[in-house]
């Protein structure tokens, strides 16, 4: 008898389209940050994270409100708060571990990536793999964190045949 084994997926990726401006102008948005998210969690017990893809105004706001910076961003991470760890959050009781919030803005992704003349896939990519790697602890306030945060992002990408973001910068 063949032995039929049956992939688990770690990591439920929850994709939310604010802004339509992701969809005209990039048809696998959700399936490239479904993937992108995957490829950045090393983990073997299940976990959710929600990445919503937004326009430049929805980011600004949230920045303004959590982080006190009036200005948009290509990306905001928001980790689930682990001070107040909940069953859920926790992973416990079998529930999914609860990572948190990746938000992308479109014109400000859209920009950096026509500028540095990477495609808006890649960046995208790019972005959904830093935000990640934020909700799992890395940080690059400090330079030895933002050399081991930015070789573990090259790292990722590799996996997914995207070029180094940092070359050449």
């Amino acid at each position: 008898m063949a032995q039929v084994t049956t992939r688990v997926m770690m990591l439920e990726v929850d994709v939310t389209v604010r802004c339509p401006f992701w969809t005209d102008n990039l048809k696998a948005a959700d399936a490239l940050c479904q993937t992108a998210a995957r490829a950045s969690y090393p983990a073997s017990d299940p976990a959710e994270v929600s990445i919503v893809l937004a326009d430049d105004a929805f980011v600004r706001n949230l920045n303004r409100e959590y982080r006190g910076q009036d200005k948009a961003t290509n990306v905001l991470s928001f980790a689930a708060d682990s001070a107040n760890e909940s069953p859920v959050s926790s992973g416990a009781l079998g529930a999914p571990r609860l990572l948190g919030d990746v938000i992308v803005a479109f014109e400000t992704v859209s920009a950096e990536a026509a500028a540095q003349g990477k495609t808006l896939a890649d960046h995208l990519c790019h972005l959904v793999v830093h935000g990640m790697l934020h909700l799992l602890g890395y940080d690059h306030e400090q330079d030895p964190a933002a050399e081991k945060m930015e070789a573990l992002e090259v790292k990722i990408l590799a996996t997914l045949e995207i070029a180094d973001p940092y070359e050449g910068s």
